[in-house]
């Protein structure tokens, strides 16, 4: 059963950091070190109402970090449970993203990835994202891709339990679409 995405709450922090923590644990040694969702401090992004989860039978498989810009909604982190890999959940995760952008306001849905994650490379091109540029940043080789997404002229209402400062809160209940 699917049970949608919805709002990170603070019962949720160790459930998330061990999921991110498991979802990128492979990447330590072709990188050389932790990959940076590793180092976030989730209990920080959760209280800001930055982090959805998507969850399935009362389980969190999939985490969803989204940060609004002046100018764009940046794509932070996406994170899936290791069992839910290769089951399309990123790509829905992805296209959630996409969705509150819209939704909100925004022209272009930003990421970006290290440069050896070339899997998730494929798959941002795959559902058209495009490289804008490579930088090192805090010794980290990343790839930045980009997304023009069409705006949206709905309304999303921001749930009064959304925590954080109003110019950084996003909405967060909305159904992953299979």
């Amino acid at each position: 059963m699917d049970d949608g995405l919805r709002l990170a709450v603070a019962e949720d922090v160790s459930e998330v950091a061990a999921l991110v923590d498991r979802a990128y644990a492979g990447y330590i040694a072709r990188i050389g070190r932790k990959p940076g969702p590793m180092l976030d401090n989730y209990a920080a992004l959760i209280a800001d109402g930055l982090v959805r989860v998507a969850c399935r039978d009362g389980r969190i498989c999939g985490v969803l970090v989204l940060i609004g810009k002046d100018d764009h909604l940046l794509l932070d982190n996406v994170a899936v449970a290791p069992e839910a890999q290769g089951l399309g959940l990123g790509r829905r995760l992805v296209e959630a993203a996409e969705d509150v952008a819209r939704n909100l306001g925004y022209a272009t849905v930003r990421l970006y990835t290290h440069e050896t994650m070339v899997a998730n490379v494929a798959l941002y091109e795959h559902l058209g994202f495009a490289v804008t540029h490579r930088a090192s940043e805090r010794g980290f080789d990343r790839i930045y891709m980009s997304k023009a997404v069409a705006r949206s002229d709905r309304q999303i209402r921001i749930p009064a339990s959304n925590p954080g400062p109003p110019e950084r809160q996003i909405p967060g209940y909305f159904k992953i679409q299979s």
